[in-house]
């Protein structure tokens, strides 16, 4: 009797923990979204600020500059403002946003599962700057040369809308920013044992075939902007690999 009447104790004193666990971890999360949403009102704040700067800079480099930038619509020079403000303060929130979701994930890691992760959050933000300096540097500049030469070889008038341009510009840079974050996410599985590099080659076409999908989906739709897209990813994959299996064959001697 007296068994049974502690075991239903302790039974009910460990759903009390769990569910104050829940309750813990609930409160946990809304605090680190509160801190997140506050980083990215000062992100935005931030970037509304720098807005303009940093589009005259941008009319003012090539391939830019040698084109007109028009407004078809009374709203479209507000949209373009705000529209560079909220991209540009959820780049500069991202740092702060990164660390207060590793903070939820800690207490559920593990020591080396905790070291690890973190590790990777510097690598992140670069791969992410890199991405965007390189859809915007090299991906987005041919881009629109190739269509701009197509153009003037049909002596077509280039007369571009303020919107249509950036629409153009952020559809290519941000995926490709994304994408650049695949090397972190293979290397950091890799490192956790949950994905194998035979894995990756076993599934190697059907990774193909799923960015072909995702470039055509983020381009427009034009075969030469899929392209100058794919072939960037293409190359992210096949690096995840390489990367993968090295991390792979450094962690075999130690274990």
């Amino acid at each position: 009797m007296n068994g049974g009447l502690s075991g239903g104790i302790e039974a009910a004193n460990a759903k009390r923990s769990g569910e104050m666990t829940l309750v813990g971890h609930l409160t946990d999360l809304r605090r680190r979204i509160l801190f997140t949403l506050a980083a990215l009102i000062v992100g935005v704040a931030a970037g509304l600020a720098c807005a303009q700067s940093l589009i005259a800079w941008m009319k003012s480099v090539p391939p830019a500059d040698q084109l007109a930038w028009n407004i078809f619509s009374p709203g479209d020079a507000v949209r373009l403002y705000l529209n560079v403000g909220f991209i540009s303060g959820v780049v500069i929130s991202l740092p702060f946003s990164m660390y207060q979701l590793w903070l939820f994930l800690k207490p559920g890691l593990a020591e080396e599962e905790r070291r690890v992760s973190f590790m990777f959050i510097p690598a992140a933000l670069l791969l992410f700057v890199a991405g965007l300096a390189f859809g915007y540097f090299v991906v987005f500049r041919m881009a629109l040369l190739f269509t701009s030469a197509v153009a003037h070889r049909l002596e077509l008038t280039e007369t571009y809308g303020i919107m249509q341009y950036f629409s153009f510009l952020f559809n290519i840079t941000i995926p490709i920013a994304l994408m650049f974050e695949l090397p972190v996410v293979v290397l950091f599985l890799t490192k956790l044992r949950i994905l194998k590099p035979r894995m990756l080659r076993r599934f190697r076409r059907y990774a193909y075939m799923a960015l072909v999908i995702v470039a055509g989906v983020i381009t427009p739709p034009d075969a030469v902007s899929m392209l100058l897209v794919y072939a960037p990813m293409i190359v992210l994959y096949e690096g995840s690999v390489l990367l993968s299996s090295r991390m792979e064959a450094k962690s075999l001697p130690s274990e």
